[in-house]
C-alpha cells in the first residue's frame, strides 16, 4: 500500500468496553501493524447525556491488557491532538457553517412535538420514518422570524434527492444507497455539540485517517460520511465494515450469551494473549486449520480479504479450550507469576501472601488442568492449609476396611518419616513396596495416602504433589488421618 496506512480505534464512553468492541480495536491495531502504519486511539465523547464515568479508563485499561498499543491518543499525545472529542467542538461548528453557507446543510428549528408528530403519522401510515425536510425550504424572511424567535434550532445536512452513492467496501464490495430513500440528518445539536457523523468525518480528514474499519452496524452511515466528504471538499478514507458477532443462537452477541465486557474475562482468568487469538477467529482466519497462534503470525499475515463476510460465531467453550492451551504453553515461572493474584483473592487472608518459591513448585502439578487463572484457589488450596476438612470415609478405598487403612497409613507415616531424601521418584518407589508388603495394591494404597495427604480422591501426581507439600506437612497430615479413622464414626 503507498499510502501511511492510518486507522483509528474510535469508542463511546458509554459503557465497558465490551467484546466486539474490543474486536474492532484488534483489527484495527493489526492492519496497522501489518503495514508499518499508525494506530490511533481517539474518544468520541460528544453524546453528553450517555456518558458513563470510568468508561474511558476502562477502554484504556482493557487495551493495555490486551497489548494494543496505540501510537496517538490519551496518554500518548500527537500531532493531531485534543484525541477527545469534546475538546474539538470548535472544529465541528466551523464545519457546519462552512456546510451552511455552502448551501450543503441548512438550520432546522422544527419543535420536539412536531418532530414526534410526523412520526406518529408516518408510523399510521407505515412509511419509513424520516424528517419531511420542512425547514429546508424556508425563505429567507421564515427563517429571521424563527431566529428572532429565540427557539433552539440544529443543523441538517441537506441530502440530494436523487441518484446514489456508492462506496468500495474492502470486504463486502460496491454497495450504493438510492440518495432519494436517505433523509436530512442531524450534524450539529441544539447544544453545540456535533453528531458523530459530522464529528468522525472531520477528524477522519483531520487525522488523516486512510483507512476506517467498523462494525458492520455502521454501513448505513457511509453515504451520509460519504456526502460529508464531497461537500466538505475532503478525500474519503477507504472501509472496511466487519462482521457482527452472533451467540451460538445465532443473535446478536449480548450479556444473555454470557460477560460481554472484555475486563469481565480478566477477572475470571483468561490470559490476554488468548482472548486476543479468540477475538482474531472472530471473523478471520489464517486458513482452515490454523487456530492457536502467536502475536508475530498474527501481524506478519493479517490482510482484509480474509474477513468474512457473514457473522461470526461467539463459541465459550472454544475460548476456554483456547485459554487452557495458552496456559499449559506457559513457563513454569511465568504461571505462577499469574496465577498468584487469583490465589491470593480465593485464600483466606491468614494464608496470604503466598510464598513465591512454593508457588514455584505447585504451579507445574496443576498446569496440565487448569483452564482459567481463576481456578488456582479451589485447585490448589490444599497446598496451603493448615488443616483439611474432609469425610473420613473417603480414606477407606474400595474393598478395603478401617484396619487394613489404618495399617496402611501407618506404614506410609512410617517409611515416610525415615525416608533419606523426600522427592518424588525415590518415594514412589518406596511406598510401591511397601504397598507390596502389606498386600495393597497402588490403587487402595496410594488412593488412601492421597486423601490423607490432600483432603482429595483426586490430585496431580501423587508423589509430586507428596514432595511440593514436604515432609512436615505430609506427615501432620497422615498423622491427622490416623487420628480421625481411628475415632471411628
Amino acid at each position: 500500500m503507498a499510502e501511511p496506512i492510518r486507522v483509528r480505534y474510535a469508542p463511546s464512553p458509554t459503557g465497558q468496553p465490551h467484546l466486539g468492541n474490543i474486536r474492532t480495536a484488534l483489527f484495527n491495531w493489526l492492519f496497522a501493524r501489518r503495514h508499518g502504519g499508525k494506530f490511533i486511539l481517539r474518544v468520541e465523547d460528544t453524546d453528553q447525556d450517555r456518558l458513563v464515568p470510568g468508561s474511558v479508563e476502562a477502554v484504556l485499561e482493557a487495551l493495555e491488557w490486551l497489548g494494543l498499543d496505540w501510537d496517538e491518543g490519551p496518554g500518548v499525545g500527537g500531532p493531531h491532538a485534543p484525541y477527545f472529542q469534546s475538546q474539538r467542538l470548535g472544529l465541528y461548528r466551523e464545519a457546519a457553517e462552512r456546510l451552511v453557507e455552502q448551501g450543503n446543510a441548512y438550520r432546522c428549528y422544527c419543535t420536539v412535538d412536531r418532530l414526534a408528530q410526523i412520526r406518529a403519522e408516518q408510523q399510521r401510515q407505515k412509511v419509513p420514518l424520516r424528517y419531511d425536510r420542512h425547514c429546508r425550504s424556508l425563505t429567507s424572511r421564515e427563517q429571521r422570524e424563527l431566529e428572532d424567535a429565540g427557539g433552539p434550532w440544529v443543523v441538517r445536512f441537506r441530502m440530494p434527492t436523487s441518484g446514489t452513492t456508492t462506496v468500495h467496501d474492502l470486504i463486502r464490495g460496491e454497495v450504493a444507497w438510492q440518495n432519494e430513500l436517505l433523509d436530512d440528518f442531524i450534524i450539529l445539536k441544539s447544544d453545540g455539540f456535533p453528531t458523530y457523523h459530522l464529528a468522525n468525518a472531520t477528524d477522519d480528514h483531520l487525522m488523516e485517517i486512510s483507512h476506517v474499519l467498523r462494525a458492520e452496524e455502521w454501513l448505513p452511515s457511509v453515504p451520509r460520511h460519504l456526502q460529508l466528504y464531497q461537500a466538505l471538499g475532503f478525500a474519503a478514507p477507504q472501509f472496511a465494515h466487519l462482521p457482527m458477532i452472533l451467540g451460538p443462537d445465532r443473535a446478536k452477541l449480548s450479556k444473555r450469551h454470557g460477560a460481554t465486557s472484555v475486563l469481565e474475562y480478566r477477572e475470571a482468568g483468561y490470559l490476554p494473549e488468548a482472548l486476543r487469538n479468540f477475538m482474531l477467529l472472530l471473523g478471520w482466519s489464517l486458513d482452515d486449520k490454523t487456530e492457536v497462534m502467536p502475536l508475530e503470525t498474527m501481524v506478519a499475515n493479517f490482510s482484509l480479504d480474509r474477513v468474512v463476510r457473514s457473522g461470526a460465531i461467539f463459541d465459550r467453550e472454544k475460548l476456554l479450550w483456547m485459554n487452557g492451551v495458552y496456559l499449559r504453553q506457559l513457563s513454569s515461572p511465568e504461571l505462577a507469576k499469574r496465577m498468584r493474584s487469583f490465589l491470593e483473592r480465593g485464600l483466606p487472608t491468614d494464608l496470604t501472601p503466598v510464598d513465591q518459591d512454593y508457588l514455584l513448585g505447585i504451579a507445574p502439578l496443576v498446569q496440565e488442568r487448569i483452564k482459567l487463572l481463576s481456578e488456582a484457589a479451589d485447585l490448589t488450596s490444599y497446598f496451603f492449609l493448615s488443616e483439611l476438612d474432609y469425610d473420613p470415609a473417603t480414606l477407606v478405598q474400595r474393598d478395603m476396611d478401617r484396619e487394613r487403612t489404618l495399617a496402611a497409613l501407618q506404614r506410609a507415616q512410617a517409611e515416610l518419616s525415615s525416608a533419606p531424601v523426600f522427592e518424588h521418584q525415590p518415594l514412589e518407589e518406596l511406598l510401591r513396596g511397601a504397598g507390596a508388603d502389606l498386600g495393597l495394591p497402588p490403587r487402595q494404597f496410594f488412593g488412601a495416602l492421597r486423601v490423607a495427604a490432600t483432603g482429595r480422591t483426586a490430585s496431580p501426581p501423587l508423589f509430586h504433589t507428596l514432595e511440593v507439600l514436604g515432609r512436615k506437612r505430609v506427615l501432620h497430615r497422615i498423622q491427622s488421618a490416623i487420628q480421625r479413622l481411628a475415632q471411628g464414626p
